[in-house]
């Protein structure tokens, strides 16, 4: 008998090797962050502990054979990824003949989509990995950001910064000048001192309190005015504590004297923190109440970005 199509030989005819890898969707780079590891977590769950969002098919459904094939294989990688083990769940999730069902997970399984594991079952495979990054190197952190970015933009009226960590430094991927006339010596490609910034010390607010000491004596704030008049270590580390506390970050005139901020962090599907976004004006557009009141609008916007990357709310 004449086997049926492979999903996944189906999905590497319709891009060639030379072909640039079409983007992957937020849902998509959660799958592939998922086969990193087999501790807890929303890849390993029982059908008992996340909604099932399998979708069903239709075995004698009108879509063509090829379509149909890859349908039913991205259908067996979502129902493993929700927590189905072994082909009796991933049949009841899908809806599909236990024999069709084998034939797709033994072809995910020789692709490297799936792997099968004594005494646990089916699991996510190393293939998800390579996909996962492919997919995040194809779309700069830049670029998905920037709508995210001019909605805040539009919305404060104030100077907008995207920023990375790199080593010691805020490296600034993306700034958007504010429309109040105020010039900042932030650029994009600049980098400044972790420590002594609003997108630094956001980037820092899940780094263990060691290394925001090693990180404050090689950039402690400059400015005489920094933190309200204190620029010591134990002022900067209470700071640090309630900003990581609350999931925000302030720059209060730490890195030039009359600039204030409010940053929140970035983060991916794995919830670490990869990038921090940023409003900026000077003390007489932002005093400490318009600061509080910031923190949501920015917080909001840097979940935005995040939800992009595959970050997921009720994963931290």
């Amino acid at each position: 008998m004449r086997r049926a199509p492979c999903a996944w030989s189906i999905l590497r005819a319709y891009r060639p090797e030379s072909a640039p890898f079409p983007r992957i969707s937020p849902r998509w780079w959660r799958l592939c962050l998922q086969s990193f590891s087999l501790s807890p977590g929303p890849a390993f769950m029982t059908s008992t502990q996340t909604p099932d969002r399998t979708p069903t098919l239709d075995p004698d459904g009108a879509a063509p054979a090829g379509t149909q094939t890859l349908m039913r294989g991205l259908a067996v990688v979502q129902a493993v990824s929700g927590g189905a083990r072994d082909l009796k769940e991933i049949c009841a999730r899908i809806g599909v003949a236990r024999s069709t069902t084998h034939r797709l997970a033994s072809c995910l399984v020789q692709e490297r989509y799936l792997r099968s594991l004594p005494g646990v079952g089916y699991v996510l495979g190393p293939k998800l990995i390579e996909l996962g990054f492919q997919a995040r190197e194809a779309f700069p952190m830049a670029t998905l950001a920037r709508p995210y970015l001019d909605s805040l933009a539009e919305q404060t009226g104030d100077t907008i910064h995207l920023a990375v960590r790199d080593n010691d430094e805020v490296l600034y991927l993306e700034k958007i000048p504010g429309k109040k006339g105020l010039e900042m010596r932030s650029r994009v490609g600049h980098r400044m001192p972790l420590a002594a910034t609003g997108v630094g010390k956001a980037l820092l607010l899940d780094t263990e309190e060691p290394q925001w000491k090693a990180l404050y004596r090689v950039g402690a704030p400059v400015s005489s005015r920094a933190g309200g008049g204190s620029q010591t270590w134990e002022a900067f580390r209470d700071r640090m504590r309630d900003y990581a506390a609350h999931g925000y970050a302030f720059d209060l005139e730490d890195n030039e004297p009359s600039i204030r901020c409010v940053a929140a962090p970035v983060r991916d599907a794995s919830s670490g923190i990869v990038a921090a976004i940023s409003v900026s004006s000077t003390v007489p557009y932002m005093s400490l109440d318009r600061m509080r009141d910031m923190v949501a609008v920015v917080q909001g916007a840097a979940a935005g970005i995040s939800a992009e990357l595959g970050w997921k709310v009720d994963r931290g």
